[in-house]
Order: C-alpha cells, then sequence, then structure tokens
C-alpha cells in the first residue's frame, strides 16, 4: 500500500507542477479555456501559483498535509470550470486527481494518529 500511496503522490505531484506551469506561463490554449469560462488572466495566475504550490509542499513530509489539500482544491477548481465550460465527460474525468488528492489527505492523516 505504502509503494502505491508514494506512486500516487509523485503522478499527482507531476500533474499538478505541470498544470500549474502551464497557467502560469499564459500557455494560449490554458488561457483561451480559461478565460473563455469566465476567469480573468489573475485568477488563472492564483490558480496556477496555489497549483505549484501545493506539490511543492506535497512533496515534503512535514507539508504533505497542506501541498494535498492546495492540490485538491486546484484540481477541483480546473473540474468546476471545465463544468462551466460544458464538457461534462471530461469534467467528471478531471475529479480523479482531486479525489486522489483526497486520498493522499486522508492516507496522511491516518497516519498521523
Amino acid at each position: 500500500m505504502k509503494i502505491f500511496h508514494n506512486v500516487i503522490l509523485v503522478i499527482l505531484i507531476l500533474m499538478s507542477l505541470a498544470a500549474g506551469a502551464a497557467k502560469v506561463m499564459h500557455v494560449p490554449q490554458e488561457v483561451a479555456f480559461f478565460t473563455g469560462a469566465g476567469l480573468s488572466v489573475f485568477w488563472l495566475m492564483v490558480l496556477g501559483i496555489v497549483q505549484i504550490v501545493g506539490a511543492t509542499l506535497a512533496g515534503f513530509l512535514k507539508t504533505r498535509l497542506i501541498g494535498a489539500i492546495l492540490m485538491m482544491g486546484a484540481f477541483l477548481t480546473s473540474s468546476i470550470v471545465i463544468l462551466i465550460n460544458g464538457d461534462m465527460a471530461f469534467a467528471a474525468f478531471s475529479l480523479l486527481p482531486a479525489l486522489l488528492s483526497a486520498f493522499i489527505t486522508k492516507q496522511h492523516l491516518a497516519h498521523k494518529r
């Protein structure tokens, strides 16, 4: 179970870093997609920074809980934006990283007890 947990954690960290970097670097597809849903470029940048910070914090045991929570919130926000754009299937699939972040959060809390 520990190997599974670590693999999921590494995948989530990489996904969050990649998604955050795309937003912070203003990749045209990201900007068009999120501004099309009504999110300003400023909030797109904030979301990207949250994803990067969350991924960075999740990489360290001491800050893993807050990092996983930040990643979960950012992935959930992205899923909501996708849903607003009307792509129900992709929005449902996009909830997977948020759910996996919740799993990491739960595992971390269970380990603390």
